[in-house]
C-alpha cells in the first residue's frame, strides 16, 4: 500500500475544490426547501436548502444582484450554482447563480411580493411612461424566433403596415437562458448607432403558466424594461397573464398579436382616418376662408368709407384752397391795381410837382436874370460908389467928390463938378 500523501489544509482545500468544480452547473439543479434566509449588509444573503423527508441540507450563498426574485423560508425553490469550500471558514457551500419558486404557490409569493416591492419603488408609476412613436419605422423585437409570438407578430406588423425595419434580437424566452439573454438583447438594442437604434422595442412571448413566465417576473429583466432609454411594449401570454415586465413597460399589450396591433395602425384604418383628417381639413378650411372673407369684405367697407370720407376731406381741402388762392389772386391783382394807379398818381404829382418847380425856377431865373446887374449895366445904366458904398441919390456926393461909375464895359473914375435937379428919364 502506498504511503498517504501529506497535504497541507490550503492544497487539501484546494484539491476539494477542484474537485467540486468538475461537477457542471449547468447539468444539476437542486430542489428544496428554503430555510434560515438572511440578508447581511444589504447584499450577501445565505440560506439553507433541504429535503422535506430527511435531515439533511445544503448551506446556499449569492448575492441580492444574482437573487431575480424575493425568496424567504418556506418556499419551495430550485437552485443552479457552483458548490465551493469557503477556506476561510472550511465551510461548504452552493454558490447560487439562479433561483427559481417551484409551484404555484411559491412562485405566486414571490410575484408578490416582488410586485410590492417595485411598486414602493415606483417601478409601475403610470406617471413616467413615455409615448411611443406614432409611426416607428425601426422597431426592436426581442422574443424567440421558434415561438409563434414571433410568428403572429411579424404576420399582423406585415399586414397592417408594410415597409418597416425590423431588429430582432433572437433569444430565449424560458427556461434557464431567457433572463440573461433577454437582458443582452436590451443592451445590443440600446447599443446600436442611433442611425440604427430602434424607436421602440417590443419584448413578447406566448402564454404559457407562471413558471413559464418566470423571466418576465424576474427583477434583472423588470428593471431593464424600466431603465431601458426606448419605449418599450410588453406583449406576453393571453388577456388574463399579467407579468410583472408589463407593468413595468411604457405600453402594455394583451397578446403578441396586439403588440403589433398597439404599435403599427392598418392602412385602412390610415386611409380612412386620412380621409376624415381630410374632410376636417378641407371644412377647417372653408370656415376659415369665408370667416377670413368676410373679415376682408367688412375691411374693405370700412376702407371705402374712410377713403370716400378722406376723398371728401381732400376734395373741401382742395375747393378752399382754390377759392382761397382765387380770393388771393384777386387781392393780388387789385393790388398791383391799386399800385400802378398809385404810381401813375405819384408819376402825375411828381410831374406836377416838377413842371411846378420847373416853372419856379424858369421864373426865378427870369427874375434873376431880370435883376442881374450886368444886365442892367448892358441896357445903358451905371452903378456909382463912393468909397465902395452905393451912391443912390444926388445928394450923397458934393462937387468936388471923387466917386467911380461902372458900367456895362468897365469902370471909371469921376469928380463931382456940378449938380443939377433931377430930370425925367422917359
Amino acid at each position: 500500500m502506498d504511503e498517504p500523501k501529506i497535504l497541507s489544509v490550503k492544497d487539501f482545500l484546494a484539491l476539494v475544490n477542484d474537485t467540486l468544480a468538475m461537477i457542471p452547473s449547468e447539468a444539476f439543479v437542486i430542489e428544496g426547501e428554503v430555510s434560515d434566509f438572511k440578508i447581511s449588509q444589504g447584499k450577501w444573503i445565505n440560506f439553507d436548502l433541504k429535503d422535506e423527508s430527511v435531515d439533511m441540507k445544503v448551506p446556499c450563498f449569492t448575492t441580492i444582484y444574482k437573487l431575480g426574485i424575493p425568496i424567504q423560508s418556506g418556499m419551495r425553490v430550485r437552485a443552479r450554482g457552483n458548490a465551493r469550500v469557503f477556506e476561510r471558514f472550511g465551510k461548504f457551500s452552493l454558490n447560487v447563480d439562479e433561483v427559481i419558486p417551484v409551484g404555484e404557490g411559491a412562485l405566486q409569493k414571490a410575484y408578490l411580493e416582488l410586485k410590492k416591492k417595485l411598486t414602493a419603488e415606483g417601478i409601475f408609476d403610470v406617471r413616467r411612461k413615455r409615448l411611443v412613436p406614432q409611426f416607428p419605422e425601426r422597431i426592436g423585437l426581442i422574443t424567440s424566433k421558434e415561438a409563434a409570438a414571433y410568428g403572429d407578430f411579424m404576420r399582423l406588423l406585415g399586414n397592417r403596415m408594410g415597409g418597416l425595419t425590423v431588429i430582432h434580437a433572437d433569444c430565449h424566452v424560458q427556461g434557464q437562458h431567457a433572463v440573461s439573454e433577454i437582458l443582452g438583447a436590451f443592451q445590443s438594442l440600446a447599443a446600436l448607432p442611433e442611425s440604427e437604434r430602434p424607436q421602440v422595442i417590443v419584448l413578447t412571448r406566448g402564454g404559457g403558466s407562471l413558471e413559464d413566465l418566470h423571466a418576465f417576473n424576474d427583477e434583472r429583466v423588470v428593471r431593464a424594461v424600466f431603465s431601458s432609454s426606448i419605449p418599450v411594449i410588453v406583449g406576453v401570454g393571453h388577456e388574463r397573464d399579467e407579468s410583472l415586465c408589463d407593468f413595468a413597460a411604457d405600453v402594455r399589450a394583451s397578446t403578441p398579436s396586439n403588440a403589433a396591433e398597439l404599435l403599427v395602425q392598418s392602412r385602412s384604418e390610415l386611409l380612412r382616418l386620412v380621409h376624415i383628417s381630410e374632410d376636417r381639413m378641407w371644412y377647417g378650411m372653408s370656415e376659415r376662408i369665408r370667416k377670413y372673407n368676410n373679415r376682408i369684405e367688412r375691411s374693405l367697407q370700412v376702407f371705402d368709407h374712410a377713403i370716400s370720407r378722406t376723398s371728401h376731406g381732400i376734395h373741401d381741402t382742395i375747393m378752399r384752397f382754390t377759392n382761397s388762392f382765387d380770393r388771393y389772386r384777386l387781392s393780388v391783382v387789385q393790388t398791383r391795381d391799386h399800385i400802378e394807379r398809385r404810381e401813375r398818381a405819384v408819376m402825375t404829382l411828381f410831374e406836377s410837382s416838377v413842371m411846378q418847380v420847373r416853372a419856379k425856377v424858369d421864373g426865378l431865373a427870369r427874375l434873376i436874370k431880370n435883376v442881374d446887374p450886368t444886365l442892367v449895366l448892358a441896357r445903358g445904366y451905371s452903378i456909382i460908389r463912393k468909397n465902395g458904398e452905393l451912391v443912390r441919390s444926388a445928394s450923397a456926393l458934393a462937387p468936388g467928390d471923387a466917386f467911380s461909375v461902372q458900367l456895362s464895359q468897365g469902370t471909371l473914375d469921376a469928380e463931382v463938378i456940378g449938380k443939377r435937379r433931377q430930370e425925367r428919364l422917359l
